[in-house]
């Protein structure tokens, strides 16, 4: 699991060229693909957990890291949601053969979406690979609806615009997340809350409703913009952003159990 060596797959041409770290481990079908949250990891704990559920089950898995995040190259400034989609995208593609459930974290869970639009757009929906999603505390839109529009005061915008950057506070003990203007900018290019979807599989969303990040009615509103897919949403009671304890990680293998 967690111990294994990750290869490396080069995404980008030129200087925007980066080494993307991802582990494959192959196995019957439909395979998982996790997609991790904004400055987290392969070696996170929802995704050694979902590893060893794929070890003991046999199914087959690929996670990765964004450029900027664990093992993977680049500098996590020069990221935005454009570029970590098109990492995503490619590892799917190359490393992630045949059926697939994205499982994703936060903003990984945005990510899933974005991948399967964009799959889907290509492919076209008889010939998608993706059986279904399973998104925890799915933090679609964040950089604008969540940070620009409700975190961030008219100081923390002015900051941002004038400088490029702002260093966000984190709550979890491991350093100011940098916010660049470049993150927030490319993030309107790719919002889904401004639209009715059709990813064209079943959708399955576990969040907490404690959670002070990704509030449980952002949740609520991306089931709301999913009219056409089969949608259910799972609300923990005393759940936070994580879903890392042991109880919230039952719910969530059992979640991926179902759909696979």
């Amino acid at each position: 699991m967690g111990t294994t060596a990750p290869q490396f797959l080069s995404v980008g041409e030129g200087t925007n060229r980066r080494e993307i770290a991802f582990r494959r481990c192959d196995g019957r079908q439909p395979g998982l693909f996790w997609l991790s949250g904004f400055k987290s990891d392969m070696t996170g704990t929802k995704a050694e957990a979902l590893a060893a559920f794929a070890a003991t089950s046999g199914h087959g898995l690929t996670r990765m890291d964004y450029s900027g995040h664990g093992a993977s190259g680049g500098p996590f400034e020069d990221g935005t949601i454009s570029r970590w989609l098109e990492e995503a995208k490619t590892v799917f593609d190359q490393e992630a053969p045949g059926q697939r459930v994205i499982v994703g974290s936060s903003m990984g869970g945005w990510l899933a979406l974005l991948l399967t639009l964009a799959h889907v757009a290509e492919v076209g929906p008889v010939n998608s690979r993706i059986k279904a999603l399973v998104l925890i505390a799915p933090a679609a839109d964040f950089t604008q609806e969540l940070m620009w529009n409700q975190r961030f005061d008219d100081a923390i915008r002015r900051e941002i615009m004038e400088t490029g950057r702002y260093e966000r506070p984190s709550a979890y003990g491991d350093g100011p997340y940098v916010i660049t203007r470049a993150l927030i900018e490319d993030g309107r290019h790719h919002l889904v809350l401004n639209r009715s979807l059709h990813l064209g599989c079943p959708v399955s969303i576990l969040q907490g409703r404690l959670d002070p990040d990704v509030p449980w009615q952002h949740a609520q509103r991306l089931v709301d913009h999913l009219p056409h897919d089969d949608v259910s949403l799972t609300l923990i009671p005393d759940g936070d952003h994580r879903l890392s304890r042991p109880q919230d990680i039952d719910a969530m293998l059992k979640m991926v159990a179902a759909a696979l």
